[in-house]
């Protein structure tokens, strides 16, 4: 009987003691209040068009959404109209935001090419040229980097002469690298690549040399500053890196485009036309 009382007394007491600490820690939580970035919703528009100039026609693709919460995804958004060299864009299907449309390649190989989303009674804009690139020339694995856990692609591809030439490389798995002629103009140019985890053999990797415009080329130069490869580039676009889409709303010619808003209201993304080559490699 001593020995049940005793156990019953030390449940009793272990009880209190496990009470006593509830209350303490209750005691000590504070509610701490985060204030995260808030601001009016903007578009987001992602119209990378890239071009095969030995087709007849292109397949042009638009993604548009808008910004949400800071916790919460862009949401996809249904426009009133989306124009692009001249060809209205429609719909893939309803509530997607991703725009599409079959255009003639040759219309899309000119300069002051022009882009216009008419949304929510405001209208966005923006101009670009086509840009040029260069066949790839060689593309093959490389022994590796310093690490034991990078994986090496070599690239090699020639430059034209007397040209100010900008490229954006990419190297799949959202691995971009933009690249001037700076230092090799008119030469054939090699360099390496690393990825940062060494791929599994057999991957198959599909490498691809794009043309850029001046302000393209410092476009993804800034976008790769500031992401540091933790986004998907051409998803969610870093805020405080502007494009060359505008909110031309408050203009009355195509003339005054220069005279939009450029401070505030503007929607994230970029509007660039672009020749495209690409290979494949397999990793070993």
């Amino acid at each position: 009987m001593f020995f049940t009382k005793t156990y019953s007394f030390r449940l009793q007491l272990r009880f209190l003691l496990l009470l006593t600490g509830m209350g303490i820690i209750a005691s000590c939580e504070d509610v701490i209040e985060v204030e995260v970035p808030s601001e009016e919703p903007r578009l987001i528009i992602e119209a990378l068009i890239r071009v095969d100039t030995t087709q007849a026609v292109t397949p042009v693709r638009v993604k548009v959404s808008e910004t949400a919460s800071f916790f919460d995804e862009p949401q996809p958004v249904t426009l009133d109209q989306i124009t692009l060299a001249g060809a209205i864009l429609l719909e893939e299907s309803p509530g997607s935001g991703i725009y599409a449309r079959d255009v003639p390649t040759s219309q899309l190989m000119q300069e002051d090419l022009f882009i216009a989303i008419d949304y929510n009674g405001q209208i966005f804009a923006g101009f670009t040229d086509f840009a040029y690139a260069v066949p790839i020339d060689t593309l093959e694995q490389g022994p590796g980097g310093p690490q034991d856990n990078e994986t090496e692609l070599i690239i090699g591809f020639t430059d034209p002469a007397e040209v100010d030439n900008y490229y954006l490389l990419d190297f799949d798995l959202n691995e971009f690298q933009p690249t001037r002629d700076q230092f090799y103009d008119g030469q054939a140019f090699e360099f390496s690549f690393f990825y940062d985890e060494q791929l599994e053999s057999g991957t198959t990797l599909t490498v691809s040399i794009l043309g850029a415009t001046s302000d393209f080329y410092q476009y993804m130069e800034k976008l790769l500053e500031q992401t540091e490869d933790e986004l998907d580039l051409f998803d969610t676009p870093a805020v405080t890196v502007r494009g060359n889409i505008l909110n031309a709303s408050d203009i009355e010619t195509i003339s005054d485009l220069s005279e939009a808003n450029l401070e505030t209201n503007f929607p994230l993304g970029y509007f660039a036309v672009v020749q495209e080559y690409k290979q494949t490699v397999i990793i070993k």
